[in-house]
């Protein structure tokens, strides 16, 4: 667990040097413009190891294809993965999942650690900002790598555009607040807008081309779908650096696909596979993911007649559960919008507000001031 926490989004000082030397030709004439790095990280500099290098302990290249093409890009996933996981692979006997788990475990951290290294580790966990200070303060910086942030809240309060936000945001220098990394963005109710990225991208003075290209985008289409789409990002991890994966949102799909109480288990078994994948993508490259889910009103009377707020994340336990630090957004006045801390294992509960504007995610100012900027209320 400390190396995992260790290895979240760490960048080589000779590669931080490389990226602030390097100057887009084609825009030297804009001096307000910086460029975003092509390529943001070597290959070199990823933390996790290529499942190529089991060749060396006697694991056959016929067989790494063959797990390639099942879904495992990396030695950390064989080394978390079940036995029986291993063997629905097509020529993995029992033998070779057996010699594939021990050869494995030799990459990956799976014991105790000390409390006292954990702390020190998770000292340098990168946060990305989310463009409000306000907001920033409550998160204890920003969103933080290696978890899971969930986003929930009714229509308009600004989910979607907190992710517009990250999705640059993470491609910022360390030192601004970013991650220097790419963004995935999953993608279930068709909420995802460029033109968002390329606002908020002159805002940071970045060159909005770039930014684009950094952005890779999938419409999910059906809840098996989107699980897939998870094992395309593996694979796309394992090859460059990515610091960010949006899901928005995680239960669009669920919602529709399962319907009805006699369909309830069925979901939450499918819905625990797509978290549980998202938790070891987490663990595997140290990335930032932002799940934004919907709320239902309860109905039951649970709350009583002195409940403020009788809205409540769907999805139940299980993501409950499976969610780091879970956010409520809320309506406030005009552009405004508030952020409570629903649930976090370090975070006090407190709330945060903060304003949409057309250049994204920014502190609350003076209402003269706020005129003058076009909002943006939409999810």
């Amino acid at each position: 667990m400390a190396q995992r926490m260790k290895q979240s989004i760490k960048v080589s000082t000779k590669e931080n040097s490389r990226i602030s030397e390097k100057n887009d030709a084609s825009n030297a004439s804009t001096s307000n413009v910086l460029p975003v790095e092509k390529e943001l990280v070597q290959h070199d500099d990823l933390h996790h190891n290529k499942i190529e290098e089991l060749e060396r302990h006697g694991i056959s290249a016929n067989d790494i294809r063959k797990l390639k093409v099942a879904g495992f890009y990396t030695i950390q996933s064989i080394a978390h993965a079940l036995p029986k996981e291993l063997m629905t692979v097509e020529g993995i006997s029992d033998k070779k999942a057996e010699k594939l788990l021990i050869e494995s475990k030799k990459y990956a951290k799976m014991s105790f650690e000390l409390a006292s290294a954990i702390h020190l580790n998770r000292a340098e966990i990168i946060m990305l900002k989310t463009g409000s200070e306000a907001l920033d303060r409550l998160l204890g910086g920003g969103i933080e790598t290696g978890s899971i942030t969930e986003i929930f809240g009714e229509f308009r309060t600004g989910k979607s555009q907190l992710c517009h936000q990250l999705a640059v945001a993470c491609q910022l220098p360390i030192d601004r607040g970013g991650g220097e990394g790419k963004c995935i963005w999953i993608d279930t109710e068709g909420t995802f807008r460029p033109e968002r990225l390329i606002a908020i991208a002159e805002r940071f003075k970045l060159n909005a081309n770039e930014v684009l290209d950094h952005v890779a985008v999938a419409r999910a289409y059906n809840t098996d779908h989107q699980l897939r789409l998870l094992t395309q990002a593996a694979a796309m991890m394992s090859e460059s650096r990515y610091t960010l994966l949006i899901v928005d949102s995680v239960m669009a799909l669920f919602r529709t696909d399962y319907s009805g109480r006699g369909e309830l288990a069925a979901r939450q078994m499918a819905l625990a596979r797509f978290l549980r994948a998202l938790t070891n993508l987490t663990e595997e490259f140290g990335i930032a993911v932002v799940i934004t889910n919907q709320v239902v009103a309860q109905v039951d009377g649970g709350g009583g007649m002195y409940q403020a707020d009788p809205k409540k994340p769907i999805g139940g336990n299980i993501l409950a559960h499976a969610s780091t630090t879970r956010l409520y957004l809320r309506k406030g006045k005009q552009n405004e919008r508030i952020c409570k801390i629903y649930d976090s294992p370090c975070l006090p509960e407190d709330d945060a507000r903060f304003a949409i504007t057309g250049f994204g995610i920014e502190d609350v100012k003076d209402k003269d001031e706020n005129k003058k900027k076009s909002g943006y209320d939409s999810d």
